[in-house]
């Protein structure tokens, strides 16, 4: 009897994830220290004393923010290039891709919780690897701002959420078929999710007021502050975030897997793990080698 023939380029459990953008030490580093100062920007006002000034919190910060981010990247970016774990293939690739998640985010940047940018970001860093989808989520969410002029203090916040979900993508377990494009559609709904809560951590110190049950008090506690983010966060923003799960949840559940054979054939045909071999050329008609 005849064995069944397997298609490398959709079968995940036969051929090997390839990870484009390789997280060698260096670049490790480098991506540790970056995330640190996103958690960092996220959440310092929790931490402010009880003689500051709400409005202190996020209220300047984020420029901040995003001119430490950009050398942070750019030094990941060049290190991968040094260490030979990037090349113009994979930037190609990077930048075919970061300009498709733009474009999902024209028809509706945001509005009603209607964002569907990360439909190809998670199939993407589950393909080509945790670094890939890191830094394809950061440069969807800026060249989608440059397009639909969504450029503002809320930019640098968004840059991190949306790269902590591709960076989670590509560190899903192995999975096949129709399990592993649902265990993509869960992972799309809770990331959705945790992407509107951890984006309201921003504008909650200053956004909540000063006079209501869930307005940010600085000296009043982490415990306190905490439960007043939660009550934030439930009663404005859950709506949004649950109709962005959906959306995005529903998008993985029917095209994922037609977008996952895409990514892995094209892939393949880059040869992205393929080690690079030089050869002499030789002059046609002597068997010599030329020079």
């Amino acid at each position: 009897m005849a064995e069944p023939v397997v298609d490398l380029a959709t079968d995940p459990v036969q051929r090997p994830r390839v990870a484009v953008v390789r997280l060698r030490p260096r670049a490790s580093v480098l991506l540790a220290v970056t995330t640190l100062v996103g958690v960092v920007g996220f959440t310092w006002p929790l931490f402010l004393h009880g003689t500051s000034a709400t409005d202190q919190a996020h209220a300047a910060d984020a420029p901040w923010i995003f001119i430490a981010v950009l050398p942070l990247l750019l030094a990941a970016v060049l290190s991968a290039l040094a260490e030979g774990s990037l090349d113009a293939k994979a930037i190609a690739l990077l930048g075919i891709l970061a300009a498709c998640g733009a474009a999902l985010r024209i028809p509706s940047p945001g509005v009603a919780g209607f964002e569907p940018v990360f439909f190809l970001l998670i199939p993407a860093g589950r393909v080509l690897g945790r670094g890939f989808g890191f830094v394809l989520g950061v440069l969807t969410i800026v060249v989608s701002a440059l397009i639909t002029g969504g450029v503002g203090p809320w930019l640098p916040f968004q840059m991190f959420g949306a790269a902590w979900i591709g960076f989670g993508a590509g560190c899903l377990p192995p999975a096949r078929g129709r399990a592993e494009v649902g265990m993509l559609a869960g992972y799309a709904a809770v990331a959705c999710i945790l992407f509107g809560t951890v984006l309201d951590m921003w504008f909650w110190p200053f956004g909540a007021g000063t006079h209501t049950s869930f307005s940010f008090v600085p000296g009043a506690g982490l415990l306190h502050n905490l439960h007043s983010f939660v009550l934030f966060d439930l009663t404005t923003s859950l709506g949004f975030d649950l109709t962005r799960a959906v959306t995005n949840g529903v998008l993985v559940l029917v095209l994922g897997r037609p977008v996952l054979a895409a990514l892995r054939r094209a892939s393949r045909r880059a040869a992205f793990g393929a080690p690079v071999v030089h050869e002499a050329a030789v002059v046609v008609g002597t068997g010599m080698p030329a020079g």
